[in-house]
């Protein structure tokens, strides 16, 4: 049987000014699930989550989160939810026990004391409690922006691009924290433009100029563009890839150290023009499966040609 729904919007809609941000946004994730938003700088995805999480009202559509109207209860919404920003906006004057107690008197919680040695405890933080939040490294601004996000017990995570800036160990670590969050039943949607991070998620959506174009697990987004790829590496690979961009058959060419990842969706085709622009030199190509990366640059390439990029 199904996790229920804990978001399940449709037609969602926003504008600033005469800018069309989000445009007829249709989303449903599950409970305990990780789902992750990906797209270009620009492309919606902040908008959309923080009208997901009720900072926003959108301007049209309908649905829920948490059971809750998007529309008309935002503020409801807002109490259970944790939102983890893009940037670190805790207090950084503040020690890291003084911002916590500070969220929990925001929240209007009963037995703050209590709460606040759980949120240290939860995240290895006991023994910084007296630290300067101004001091600490990226990663640890970034585990103490989780545990103010979990403070309140939320039953859905909204994160904003939250590993920016954090070193892969980090990184790693954050991705455990989530993981285990997941299995603990608590929803999250988060935004990466890491593709290993978006191969964590256990859905995607794929979104730009303000629309979601692609979305499902990884293997069902690249199998989604029907690419065909092909790798070409050995001596003479300098120009090739200026060359191969000239050929309509290869809709997308890129650098993976010293190889070239070559995509297409006419499989035939692209294996002639391939062979033929290999004719006499020592270089080899052989077929590879596509990656997400791939997929993603092919949706963005496909959207920049629908509006006129």
């Amino acid at each position: 049987m199904d996790a229920p729904l804990v978001i399940d919007v449709s037609g969602i809609n926003k504008h600033f000014g005469d800018k069309h941000v989000v445009k007829d946004l249709a989303l449903q994730v599950r409970e305990g699930e990780i789902f992750g938003f990906l797209g270009p700088n620009g492309s919606g995805k902040t908008t959309s989550i923080r009208m997901l999480c009720g900072l926003l009202t959108p301007d049209s559509g309908q649905g829920t989160c948490l059971g809750l109207d998007v529309m008309k209860e935002s503020a409801a919404i807002k109490r259970q939810v944790g939102y983890m920003t893009q940037r670190f906006s805790l207090w950084e004057d503040l020690t890291i026990g003084e911002n916590l107690d500070f969220i929990a008197r925001m929240f209007g919680m009963v037995e703050r004391r209590q709460a606040v040695d759980q949120a240290l405890a939860g995240l290895g933080l006991e023994g910084r409690r007296e630290q300067l939040a101004g001091t600490l490294s990226g990663g640890w601004k970034q585990r103490l922006a989780l545990a103010c996000c979990l403070l309140h017990e939320p039953r859905l995570l909204l994160l904003d691009e939250p590993t920016a800036g954090v070193d892969p160990a980090a990184r790693r670590d954050f991705w455990e924290e989530i993981h285990r969050l997941s299995d603990a039943g608590v929803t999250v949607l988060v935004s990466t433009h890491y593709m290993d991070e978006a191969e964590r998620c256990h859905r995607l959506g794929y979104i730009a100029y303000g629309q979601l174009l692609a979305s499902g697990t990884a293997d069902e987004v690249v199998a989604s563009q029907h690419l065909h790829t092909w790798e070409i590496g050995g001596a003479g690979l300098e120009g090739l890839a200026e060359k191969l961009r000239q050929q309509p058959e290869a809709e997308l060419v890129a650098s993976f150290g010293n190889t070239l990842h070559v995509s297409g969706r006419d499989r035939a085709k692209l294996q002639a023009a391939l062979e033929n622009a290999l004719a006499g030199s020592e270089l080899e190509m052989r077929p590879v499966p596509p990656t997400l990366e791939d997929a993603f640059i092919h949706l963005l390439k496909g959207s920049q040609d629908q509006y006129g990029g």
